[in-house]
Formats: C-alpha cells, structure tokens, sequence
C-alpha cells in the first residue's frame, strides 16, 4: 500500500504544493517544464529559508535533526547537557520513518516526500537479502500515508527526562507540574526492518521497567557504535518552518540494527506510549547558524 501511496502523492506534486511553489510546475522560464521533483525541492529550500527567517535574532537554540558526520555549527546558544540517560527517566518511546538524522549506515536520502515529513528521511545503505525483503501479507502501521514493509528504515527515539514521570504518549509525559523544563535526552537508534524471524525483537528492544526508583529502557542496542552526542532540539516535520524552543542533549548511534517487522506490528498493537503508526520527519537541518558544534 505505502508504494502506491508515495506514487501517488509524486504523480500529484504539483497539486500539492505551497502556494509559493505552484508556479515551478509551469515553464521554468527557458521554455522547459519544471518536474514535480524539482518544485518540491524547490519548495524544501524555500521552507529552509522560512525557518531561517522565522529564527533569526530570537535566540533560538540549536537545532535537530543534523547530519552526525558533519561537526559543522555556529549557534551560539548553550546549554548544560543532561546526565546520562541511566540516571533520568525514560518517559516516551515512538519512531519516524526513514531516519531523521543523516550519517553513518543512513545516508540515502529517501526523497522530498510530500512536504509534510512522509515519504523524505534518510535510508539504510547497506544491503537486504531476498528473504529480508520478502513481502508482508498485512498491512503494519497503516495510516493516510501508507504502512511499513520490509526494507524501510525507521528512527526509534528513547526519551528520558529529569521530571519524575512515568512511561507514556507524547512530548507530555516528559514534563510534570512540579519541573515544566527538565532536561531532556534521547537515545537514538536507527532499525531497519526485514522479514527474517531471526532479527532483533522490537517488543524487547522497547522494553521498560522500573529499577532503583528510574524507569529505563534496558534493551538499547550496544553493538551499534559509539553513540554522536550534541545539543539540539525535538524534531518532526511541525518544526519545518519555525524553531522548536525546547532543549535536548542527543545520542546518535551511528550503525543500524536489523529488526523483525512482525514484532514492530506486535508492538504497535499494544504500548504504553498509544503509538499505532510511524511519524513524518523532519527537514535535515543544513543552516549552520542552527546547529551546534559537535561534542569530541
């Protein structure tokens, strides 16, 4: 379903577009007709530029997601980095599909998607086997934007906070009456999802509980290279075209993990966190001015 569905929407990219864009689907001026795929890029640059504008001189923090191989940045906002996430609570779990962040094992970019964070991203490099890639009967995480299959890559997102909160839905269960503003981290994990039964379990890769009066997510994949730490912000595509004013310290892990997609649809079925499909992401951030240097 999700093919047809991306099809679709790059068929119909001219219909959809902002109205800034709407004229790169006529002539481009030399008597030649503009392609969907370059009005939305068009479109991508001119959302870059929104937020570039929208940003500028307000003091907004740096910003995510960002390519983890680049240690490029110069905003000037700091802030002091949260502990380690063994001592913070972890309170969301949800995932993107196509990863947000660039580097690593994820540097294909997926495409410029629908201008609303599906179908863009980034995508695993490396190489998936016949039987990986085999096809799914059901449909997993269906929604208006398609459903997950073998191949696809998604960003997992373990959220910890310095609140004393509990596991739940949303950006919310992170903060508490008592502390509106604790620092924030998250473990990012970049899976990409195979029909083998003998990949990682989703359900157990997001398992939780509660030890020594923290909750915690034990099953963080550790064979996935040294984890790319710097200061940012939350993502998803709502951010596009203006800063998100909330402070995050970031754990990139560069590789990736593969995971049996039957699981995912197992867990998506049942978790604390009410999560039943993928999120959209959000524009790769480039300006430097909205990015942080890189830690060492």
């Amino acid at each position: 379903m999700k093919k047809h569905v991306q099809s679709a929407l790059l068929a119909g990219a001219c219909l959809v577009l902002l109205a800034a864009a709407t004229s790169s689907c006529s002539d481009d001026g030399d008597g030649e007709q503009a392609t969907p795929e370059a009005a939305l890029a068009e479109t991508i640059a001119e959302q870059r530029e929104i937020l570039a504008t929208a940003t500028e001189g307000v003091g907004i923090g740096p910003q995510s997601p960002r390519d983890i191989d680049s240690g490029g940045g110069s905003n000037g906002r700091t802030f002091e980095a949260a502990p380690e996430s063994s001592r913070m609570n972890l309170c969301n779990i949800h995932f993107h599909e196509s990863a947000e962040h660039k580097g690593g094992e994820f540097t294909e970019y997926a495409g410029d998607g629908d201008l609303h964070g599906n179908g863009t991203g980034y995508k695993y490099t490396g190489e998936l086997s016949s039987h990986e890639l085999t096809e799914i009967e059901q449909e997993i995480g269906a929604n208006e934007h398609g459903s997950l299959v073998p191949g696809d890559t998604i960003e997992v997102h373990y959220v910890y906070s310095t609140a004393e909160v509990v596991p739940g839905p949303t950006l919310s269960s992170c903060l508490s009456e008592a502390i509106e503003n604790p620092q924030l981290r998250v473990e990012a994990q970049v899976y990409v999802l195979v029909n083998d039964e003998s990949a990682l379990n989703f359900v157990e890769l997001t398992a939780h509980e509660e030890r020594d009066g923290l909750h915690q997510a034990f099953n963080i994949p550790s064979g996935t290279g040294t984890p790319v730490e710097y200061a940012g912000s939350t993502t998803g595509p709502g951010y596009n075209q203006k800063g998100s004013p909330y402070q995050v310290t970031w754990s990139v892990r560069p590789l990736v993990a593969k995971v049996d997609i039957e699981t995912v649809k197992d867990w998506l079925e049942d978790n604390v966190f009410e999560e039943d499909h993928a999120h959209g992401v959000r524009n790769l951030v480039i300006n430097p001015e909205l990015l942080s240097v890189l830690s060492e």
